[in-house]
């Protein structure tokens, strides 16, 4: 395999690479979004009156009580009670540190409703979340999580990414630093769309080819764009600015690499991981590079064939056969 080591990857690019294009209006459409931040209830349970406070919580949160409970928290109902008084005692540093740091978390709410008035201008079918639910779960679960009626957010993975709980030995043992510098909380719209998306178009099985996998995380990004675009592409990406305008900058020889190895039609998993999935970089770009490179590939696809088909909704996108939407947007840097 050929390798294209770009020198600039590690140099900062100092241009924009903010496309000016028309926003529909969706100043009119109402969204009814109820905000309940559960884990400063949670964290003020009685411990000696255990049942009694939890019968509380679930009165004021049901279904999340039970999900906070035994999906999030993992818990048996012959464990609950002590895990919930273990985890209340080992997290209480967290939930400190949480207050702080998301003490007014009114932006959040106002990024998401911005989000959802554009789902329901696109999509007026799909049934969005009426609550936005904070809480704290372990360090190794959710970031974010779909109930049946709520969107709920696990604050304990976007306190910034040098809080020590990071930085600490389980902390990296679980999320390496090129992972952690995302646990900011300007990444929690982009997770709570992300979240949609899935919802909305479960992720297709391994296994496809190389191309076919690369429209389809193309086809979730422009997806993304659109309910987010007042959000910076790097959020959207997960790439740094730096990375996200090297990519722009060397382009055509990203594809050039993709083209010159054969690697377009390659589904054998041990080789579209490296190009798929989340990663400190790209081997063959060099340190600077991100990960998933395909994913910004596939997204250059998609524009250009929407592009040519600006008729076309983005339900019709999502439904678009990724091999014919490559061959027809006859894609070329």
């Amino acid at each position: 395999m050929k390798s294209f080591i770009f020198s600039i990857f590690t140099v900062m690019v100092l241009f924009s690479c903010t496309e000016s294009r028309k926003l529909p209006d969706v100043s009119g459409i109402t969204i009814n979004l109820t905000t309940q931040r559960f884990e400063k209830d949670f964290f003020n349970v009685d411990t000696l009156q255990i049942d009694h406070s939890m019968e509380l919580l679930h009165q004021k949160f049901p279904g999340f009580t039970s999900d906070f409970v035994f999906n999030i928290l993992g818990s048996t109902p012959q464990t609950a009670d002590a895990d919930i008084r273990s985890f209340i005692h080992s997290y209480q540093l967290i939930y400190n540190n949480t207050n702080k740091t998301f003490a007014d978390i009114k932006w959040i709410e106002n990024d998401v409703k911005k989000g959802f008035q554009y789902i329901q201008y696109y999509f007026p079918e799909y049934k969005l979340p009426k609550k936005l639910i904070t809480y704290i779960g372990p360090i190794n679960s959710f970031g974010c999580i779909l109930t049946q009626d709520a969107v709920a957010v696990g604050l304990q993975l976007f306190l910034g990414k040098e809080h020590p709980i990071y930085q600490s030995e389980q902390g990296q043992a679980l999320y390496p630093a090129f992972v952690s510098r995302r646990f900011e909380p300007n990444y929690i719209s982009v997770s709570i769309m992300k979240n949609i998306i899935d919802d909305m178009y479960p992720a297709a099985k391994p296994g496809k080819p190389m191309v076919e996998q690369m429209v389809e995380l193309g086809k979730r990004l422009f997806l993304l764009d659109q309910f987010l675009p007042h959000i910076a592409d790097s959020l959207k990406t997960g790439y740094t600015q730096a990375q996200l305008e090297g990519c722009i900058k060397n382009e055509k020889n990203i594809w050039s690499m993709f083209i010159q190895n054969d690697l377009l039609y390659k589904s054998d998993p041990q080789i579209t991981r490296d190009y798929l999935n989340d990663a400190p970089h790209t081997q063959e770009l060099g340190e600077g590079s991100p990960g998933n490179i395909g994913q910004f590939i596939g997204w250059q696809i998609v524009k250009k064939w929407m592009k040519k088909n600006n008729t076309k909704s983005l339900k019709e996108l999502m439904e678009k056969n990724p091999v014919s939407l490559f061959n027809e947007a006859k894609y070329k840097p």
